[in-house]
């Protein structure tokens, strides 16, 4: 089965299609998916699943998917790494940690759209909206102030139909696959380059490191060095285009030796400097 990659800890694609040109595939990243127009079917997990305008789908990384369209549908994709939902600052509803501890240990069932409720559908969608409205604009002041907040309300109100489904509170908690559990420990680490080393991650996961390096290989594409890099160098241009972080201190953040130690490695996979970048971007 074919494993989508994505380096950028956020993005958003929304796009318009009369038949899904896709393969059943499942990703390193979370999803959710907005059905703004259409219907057809969602073919998740093994589970036919109709749907229609409105429904919203979340997908974890052991998901995997494609869809079947009958009427022309208008999907809007949220992708995101775990930082989102583990932000400071959501509410810390008491079921709250049960969702997301699910979230990242086993792959989400649903009977179909994960939310029923069609007041909140359209609560969703307004904020659909306003999100779409600010990526797009993300040179606006407060962009970052904006997109955290409305993740924030958006993941929770998420979460909050999650916990009214019957069967989620009863929900047994499967281990992940080692992949998925060495994206996460990868990320989770990303400033810290001891605990990246090949033998501090054979000794975490308790496998050989020949064994973890061809089996990250095989499952990812990249190597476990290369998927670091490009992982840490995409946390990097993100902080260049949306923050006033010198590049002293994004170096320092990420782990890199020093500013000149960041510009050579950014130059190689950019083609241009972190200052140049940020320019660049900035236009």
């Amino acid at each position: 089965m074919r494993r989508y990659v994505r380096y950028e800890p956020f993005d958003i694609y929304c796009f318009e299609a009369s038949e899904w040109i896709h393969p059943t595939h499942n990703h390193t990243y979370f999803e959710i998916i907005f059905i703004r127009e259409g219907s057809g079917w969602h073919m998740l997990n093994g589970n036919t699943l109709p749907y229609r305008k409105g429904d919203i789908f979340l997908l974890g990384p052991e998901d995997y998917h494609h869809f079947n369209i009958e009427v022309s549908t208008t999907f809007a994709f949220i992708r995101f790494t775990e930082s989102f939902v583990k932000a400071p600052g959501i509410p810390k509803h008491k079921h709250w940690q049960q969702v997301i501890d699910s979230l990242y240990t086993s792959g989400y069932q649903s009977n179909g759209s994960i939310v029923q409720c069609e007041e909140e559908k359209m609560v969703l969608d307004n904020l659909l909206t306003v999100l779409i409205y600010e990526y797009r604009n993300k040179h606006n002041e407060a962009y970052e102030v904006i997109m955290e907040s409305l993740m924030k309300a958006l993941s929770s109100i998420l979460a909050r139909n999650l916990i009214r489904q019957t069967n989620f509170a009863d929900r047994k908690l499967h281990p992940a696959p080692l992949v998925d559990r060495l994206l996460i420990y990868i990320r989770q680490n990303i400033s810290n380059p001891e605990k990246l080393k090949l033998e501090c991650l054979s000794e975490a996961f308790n496998y050989a490191p020949t064994y973890l390096s061809t089996y990250f290989k095989k499952q990812v594409g990249d190597s476990l060095q290369q998927y670091i890099v490009k992982y840490k160098l995409s946390l990097v241009a993100n902080a260049l285009q949306n923050s006033d972080k010198t590049i002293s201190s994004i170096s320092f953040e990420y782990g890199f030796t020093d500013e000149s130690h960041l510009s050579k490695i950014f130059r190689k996979y950019y083609g241009c400097s972190p200052g140049s970048f940020r320019k660049d971007k900035a236009f």
